[in-house]
């Protein structure tokens, strides 16, 4: 099987924490074969969607240890047609580039795709999680998604907590989340003018959500396969900073999932796979969603930490079915035509 990485950089790679290392290296040690390419490294040759390259050099002897095959992996560059991989494993840091589905809708039927390029679309930012719409009103906090400062500012006024959290709707890694208070009111009309009002009189959506009390104990990273949960880490925020998020200075533990959270994933997986997104992770606070990760989810290599489990095994189990289903597929078809042919 030959796998394409959709991501960042090779050289840009943290080897001891970094989840989509944590892929690559199972696929390595599957005897897959393994190339990388950047969003901005997609191209076309003679009509034929195709992307420059960094391809991992087959290795003898795979080292268990991340870091040392990181170190030791050597690697070639290459363009190579998009539609001759098995599977493009789509972990490109949000926000999301329109033009680079495009370049994969041309290879789509023929490729599978890790997650789907209409799941993608739909669920690349957090307006996903937002309109889970009134059925799943119960599993989210409520929210407001707006680029009018005057209605956000009443929106604030009107909510019966003393506390709500605004953030960037195309933010990621806990980038731009701020904890506001109707005790400093007087700041917040100058925080609105900073995260909608661009200098060139642009302007971006933002949201209000709910702060859901116990949000300053952490969160609950929930990693979900095919609909499944398959790993899930407590976040604890830094002392200094109210963002659970290992990328802003929290740290992990231990989370075992509450009934509340289980009937939360099996609320929302059916959705999920049906939207094409096979491979995401969660964030929960309080038995609520408050976020929903699709583009480059992560959390592997803390979890397995924690667990001393290897999840990044279930992913390619999953990842290695569905090529055989496709390819299944695909034979049963020329079978048949040709049976239908030679009649």
């Amino acid at each position: 099987m030959n796998i394409c990485f959709l991501m960042y950089p090779w050289d840009e790679i943290d080897p001891e924490n970094d989840t989509s290392l944590a892929l690559i290296h199972e696929c390595v040690k599957r005897n897959h074969g393994v190339a990388l390419c950047t969003p901005a490294n997609l191209t076309i040759r003679n009509s034929v969607t195709s992307a420059f390259c960094t391809v991992i050099n087959r290795m003898e002897k795979v080292s268990s240890n991340l870091k040392t095959f990181y170190k030791q992996a050597s690697i070639r560059e290459e363009m190579l047609p998009l539609a001759g991989f098995d599977v493009i494993f789509m972990r490109a840091n949000p926000p999301l580039d329109p033009l680079m589905l495009n370049f994969l809708d041309s290879v789509k039927d023929d490729v599978f795709i890790m997650n789907s390029l209409q799941g993608l679309r739909e669920a690349n930012n957090k307006l996903y999680t937002a309109a889970f719409g009134d059925s799943h009103s119960n599993i989210i906090p409520a929210t407001h998604v707006s680029k009018n400062k005057k209605y956000l500012v009443q929106q604030i006024k009107e909510s019966s907590a003393d506390k709500m959290i605004l953030k960037p709707l195309n933010g990621f890694g806990g980038s731009g989340v701020i904890l506001i208070e109707k005790s400093a009111m007087s700041n917040i009309k100058s925080l609105l003018d900073f995260y909608v009002t661009n200098s060139d009189g642009t302007s971006n959506y933002v949201i209000l959500q709910e702060y859901i009390e116990g949000a300053d104990q952490g969160d609950i990273r929930i990693l979900i396969l095919n609909g499944e949960p398959i790993g899930a880490m407590r976040r604890i925020p830094g002392s200094d900073d109210h963002r659970s998020n290992v990328s802003a200075g929290g740290s992990v533990a231990k989370h075992t999932l509450t009934k509340e959270e289980k009937a939360l994933c099996k609320q929302i997986g059916p959705k999920l796979v049906n939207d094409g997104l096979y491979f995401v992770g969660i964030d929960v606070i309080g038995g609520k969603l408050v976020e929903v990760n699709v583009m480059s989810p992560g959390g592997i290599t803390y979890m397995n930490k924690v667990y001393k489990t290897k999840i990044q095994c279930k992913v390619i189990d999953f990842v290695e079915s569905k090529v055989l289903d496709k390819l299944q597929a695909f034979d049963r078809r020329s079978r048949l035509r040709s049976e239908v042919a030679n009649a």
